[in-house]
């Protein structure tokens, strides 16, 4: 659907693709609000190059395919300047299809996720692992003293890469894997893998699994009395979103390592919050692994690269957002590193804590590593 009061000759067009309905809907809505709000500011603010901005909101409903035709729908049909959105990476991949391979447009992805896009049309607005795990293992080892991981997973790209670093980082600190097991996204029976886990001795269980399988496996890994026995539970994407999904006591002690928490209380931070929940209160709530900093973050950065190029030539607008730089902005500042299109931000490791995530560590502004452009 057209997300406009009516239809401004001469607007620009942004196209934002997410998961209003299906398994991550609660995470997807929160996403479309964001989109509404910051465009909605950008428009109240006299537009960009003095025009408005029309939003076209597509639903992917939480399937691959469904984001791949409204990809094709917006770049052909509504001819949108501009694609944002995409949680799963395998939903990336959908989207780049149509959106990028086909028709050569620029392409902005906010989630988190496992890096390693390097396309000159794809900008990515979330963290990458060089900034979640490359802090976060070595820190949790050396405060827990644990060596021995367990990896219950998903079988798509994102888990698979995520372990694979999760080894490497395990090894290089003296640890080990001690089981390593991947499941399709509908799977909910996590019966036997737990059962593994509680043989292997491991103490830290890494989860990659994702809804509509993470509840099942969670409320089971509890009952089990992984954490009871002194276990660490480790979840890179879980936010404030997911702690509604299960009762507080079954996640309690999770690390996470996120570019933005609730906690965070910069003034930009906290106002941002507030105007969000008096705009959206509810379930949906604005949160960083759900997306909706990345996606704040990438239509601010794109909006500056729009304002420095002084047009919406796309190459010109590339070259701009190569650089792009935002002073404020959710969990601090945020500027792309030139040549590697994604973004060096500030980083936080938390702990759930009686149902709400506490910040223990501000690691800082991070650098996410990640391939120049050109350069394999």
């Amino acid at each position: 659907m057209t997300e406009s009061a009516s239809s401004i000759e001469g607007s620009i067009k942004v196209g934002v693709i997410t998961d209003q309905t299906g398994a991550l809907s609660f995470m997807g809505v929160a996403n479309a609000n964001v989109a509404r709000m910051v465009i909605d500011d950008i428009n109240a603010n006299g537009g960009l190059l003095g025009r408005q901005i029309d939003l076209f909101l597509e639903d992917s409903e939480t399937i691959d395919s469904v984001a791949e035709a409204k990809a094709a729908k917006l770049v052909q049909q509504d001819q949108v300047d501009v694609i944002f959105g995409g949680i799963f990476s395998s939903t990336r991949q959908a989207i780049k299809g149509p959106a990028v391979v086909d028709s050569k447009k620029l392409y902005i992805y906010p989630e988190q996720y496992e890096g390693q896009e390097c396309d000159p049309l794809i900008f990515c607005t979330g963290p990458v692992p060089a900034q979640q795990l490359e802090p976060l293992i070595p820190w949790l080892m050396q405060q827990t003293g644990a060596k021995k991981f367990y990896l219950p997973s998903n079988d798509y790209i994102w888990p698979h890469i995520m372990n694979k670093k999760v080894r490497e980082l395990a090894a290089a600190n003296g640890g080990e894997i001690v089981g390593e097991e991947y499941f399709p996204l509908d799977h909910n029976d996590y019966v036997e893998t737990i059962e593994k886990i509680t043989a292997s001795g491991a103490e830290v269980v890494f989860n990659t699994i994702v809804p509509p399988g993470l509840t099942p496996f969670l409320v089971g890994l509890y009952n089990s009395g992984f954490t009871q026995r002194g276990g660490h539970v480790v979840c890179t994407y879980f936010d404030e979103n997911f702690l509604n999904l299960v009762p507080a006591t079954h996640v309690e002690g999770l690390y996470g390592c996120l570019d933005y928490y609730q906690e965070v209380d910069d003034p930009f931070s906290r106002d941002l919050l507030n105007r969000y929940n008096e705009h959206y209160p509810g379930d949906a709530q604005f949160t960083a692994g759900s997306a909706c900093t990345g996606l704040y973050r990438g239509i601010r950065l794109w909006e500056a690269a729009v304002r420095e190029a002084g047009s919406l030539n796309q190459q010109d607008v590339i070259d701009a957002l190569d650089h792009a730089k935002i002073d404020a902005g959710p969990g601090g500042p945020a500027e792309m590193v030139p040549g590697q299109h994604h973004v060096r931000m500030n980083m936080y490791i938390a702990q759930a804590r009686n149902g709400k995530f506490h910040v223990i560590k501000n690691l800082g502004i991070i650098e996410p590593k990640e391939c120049s452009q050109g350069i394999d």
